[in-house]
C-alpha cells in the first residue's frame, strides 16, 4: 500500500495560517462578549425644583439632583461663557462669583444654591460696555487661547472684592504681610487659576492696572 504524501509547507506559510487561525479564534470569542454587554442607560436620579438669580435675572429650575452648577450654567441656562476645563476642581476655568465669593462651579452641586445669587463672565460686562478688568485683559494681552479667560476674569473680580475688604492671604501668612497689591500677593490669590498658554505676566499686569485705579 502506498503511503500517503504528505505536503510539504514553508515555515512562511505555517506562520501565516497561524496568525490567521488566531485572529479569526479571537475575533469569534469577543464578537459574543461585546454583544452580550451592551451599555447600560444611565439611570435617571431624584429631581428637585430650584431657583437662581444669575446675572440679575431669576431662573426657576427643575434638575436631577446630581448637576453641578457648572452644568446648571452651561446646559440647561446655555451661559457658555463658564468653562468646563479639567471638571476637578483644578483649573479654575469655570470660577464664577456666588453670593459675592468666587468658587469652582464644577465641584458644588446646583441643588445647595437654591436662591442664591450669581456671577458669571457674561454678567459682568458686553463687548460694547467691558468690565474694567475686561478691558485690562484686552489691553495687556492677558489671554493667549482665551479658554481660561473667563474664570480668571471672574476670580480676578473676587480677588480685588477680598483685598477692599481685608480678607487675608490663606496660604502664606509672609505673604500677608507684604503689600496687598504686590505681584507677589496676586499671584498667590490668582493661584487657583491655571493659564496653560503661560499669560501669567499679563494677566497680573492686567489685575495690577484696575487695582491701582481703585485705590
Amino acid at each position: 500500500m502506498d503511503s500517503p504524501t504528505i505536503p510539504l509547507i514553508s515555515r512562511r506559510d505555517a506562520l501565516i495560517a497561524g496568525a490567521a487561525t488566531a485572529t479569526a479564534a479571537a475575533v469569534s470569542s469577543s464578537a459574543p462578549a461585546e454583544a452580550a454587554a451592551p451599555k447600560a442607560a444611565a439611570t435617571p436620579g431624584p429631581r428637585a425644583k430650584l431657583s437662581l438669580n444669575v446675572n440679575g435675572q431669576v431662573h426657576a429650575l427643575d434638575l436631577d439632583t446630581r448637576t453641578t452648577l457648572l452644568d446648571a450654567l452651561r446646559e440647561h441656562l446655555h451661559l457658555a461663557g463658564t468653562k468646563k476645563g479639567c471638571d476637578h476642581g483644578q483649573c479654575g476655568a469655570c470660577t464664577v462669583i456666588l453670593d459675592g465669593r468666587r468658587i469652582n462651579s464644577c465641584l458644588t452641586l446646583a441643588v445647595m444654591h437654591d436662591g442664591a445669587q450669581v456671577t458669571t463672565i457674561e454678567g459682568l460686562g458686553t463687548p460694547q460696555n467691558m468690565h474694567p478688568l475686561q478691558a485690562a485683559f484686552v489691553k495687556h494681552d492677558g489671554y493667549q487661547c482665551g479658554y481660561c479667560t473667563p474664570g480668571q476674569i471672574c476670580s480676578a473680580v473676587a480677588v480685588l472684592d477680598e483685598i477692599k475688604r481685608g480678607v487675608p492671604s490663606h496660604v502664606s501668612a509672609d505673604l500677608t504681610a507684604r503689600p496687598l497689591l504686590s505681584a507677589e500677593e496676586l499671584r498667590e490669590r490668582m493661584s487657583g487659576n491655571i493659564c496653560r498658554c503661560g499669560a501669567y505676566s499679563n494677566i497680573v499686569d492686567a489685575i495690577t492696572e484696575v487695582a491701582g485705579s481703585r485705590t
